[in-house]
């Protein structure tokens, strides 16, 4: 059976599914991959909706991984059209999700019916979580976990992230950065601020502590990697009184770091720092860490290759394979399979009028066939 991925594009971005809810997305999937032969398993985790779908039981399994959930619209009066309309105007496809990623996994839905019909030598699985814009604790990796107690398993997977900068097939990435957020303590001692010596004043210990994180340069860069960066991203004393020495105050940065460092080695530079700032005084200060995630790279391999070769095919074009950005759910995957992403142009992910060009959708499609007939060659 055909699927047409820009109409289930649509049908996609016309499900509700705002992080965590599932909205019929993942129902809607479930029906289409069944009729393809697909076993399909919904997979429930902390209220979150998740897929894992398989078709075929022999090795090798390539896997394409993606995500229903969006994020809020924002304001929807200030969209041109209905954010879950799922219109097509003037050959763009509008709506939450149309570039992040509803789009791609219809493109890799459709490129799997496909490939399902001509009966590949091996496996093809999905999975598809309805939790990567949110805290993603309970998306992919309940697949992961599910999958491991099942004794399931993938040779390679395909994340289908908006990669593309400017041109479709531009971009495709081979790792991300790791990326840790801390917030930084300093705790005084409160008083008068016309007599500072019966206080003991965090806020300039404080201000030390973060120009020191902020302008160290922590390395300048790798083969495959920018260099690290640290970001002051608040800094709040809570204080509306000119004339109070507070009792503490806060701090909070994020770090994107590359393979020069592990989350474990920064926390320990970073804690050192703050402690050396504050040596010989009556202050206290503790960092508290979260969203703690290694950087990880794919190594250059004749999978990876293929990959390019088919996106360089169907545009001329061969893609810069890079690990800038952000995170995804590829850095729960790589513990899985080796991983690469490749999708959309995401320049109006996120964004009031999301929408893409329904060319996009169909190339992406085609693209996404070649691979799989590459991987199963």
């Amino acid at each position: 059976m055909a699927i047409d991925p820009v109409h289930l594009s649509a049908d996609l971005i016309r499900c509700p599914s705002v992080t965590p809810e599932e909205g019929g997305a993942i129902a809607l999937l479930v029906g289409v991959l069944s009729s393809l032969g697909f076993a399909c398993h919904r997979i429930s985790r902390g209220g979150v909706q998740n897929l894992y779908a398989r078709w075929g039981t022999a090795q090798p399994v390539f896997a394409f991984a993606g995500h229903t959930d969006v994020v809020p619209v924002g304001d929807a009066a200030a969209w041109s059209r209905d954010p879950f309309g799922g219109e097509i105007v003037d050959g763009m496809l509008w709506g939450r999700g149309a570039t992040d990623m509803k789009s791609g996994v219809a493109a890799f839905v459709a490129a799997a019916a496909e490939l399902v019909a001509e009966e590949p030598p091996g496996s093809i699985a999905l999975i598809i979580t309805g939790d990567e814009e949110g805290p993603a604790i309970d998306g992919t990796t309940a697949i992961l976990d599910w999958m491991v107690e099942q004794g399931e398993r993938a040779d390679f997977c395909l994340v289908g992230e908006p990669t593309s900068v400017a041109e479709l097939g531009d971009t495709a990435k081979i790792g991300r950065r790791g990326s840790l957020n801390g917030v930084i303590t300093v705790i005084g001692r409160q008083g008068h601020s016309a007599y500072p010596e019966r206080a003991a004043n965090p806020l300039s210990a404080l201000a030390r502590i973060a120009a020191a994180l902020a302008e160290t340069p922590l390395d300048e860069g790798s083969e495959h990697f920018q260099p690290s960066t640290l970001a002051l991203t608040s800094i709040d004393v809570g204080n509306s009184a000119a004339n109070v020495i507070p009792a503490q105050g806060r701090a909070a940065f994020n770090i994107r770091f590359n393979d020069c460092h592990t989350s474990a080695n920064l926390k320990a530079w970073a804690d050192e720092t703050a402690q050396r700032e504050i040596a010989g005084s009556d202050l206290t200060v503790q960092i508290d860490w979260s969203g703690t995630s290694d950087s990880f790279l794919t190594a250059p391999s004749p999978r990876v290759e293929a990959v390019a070769d088919a996106i360089a095919t169907a545009t001329n074009r061969r893609p810069a394979l890079t690990t800038g950005g952000g995170t995804s759910d590829a850095r729960f995957i790589k513990d899985l399979c080796p991983v690469i992403e490749f999708g959309l142009v995401g320049d109006t992910m996120h964004q009031v009028d999301e929408r893409v060009p329904v060319a996009q959708i169909q190339a992406l499609s085609r693209i996404y066939l070649d691979i799989l007939r590459r991987f199963f060659a």
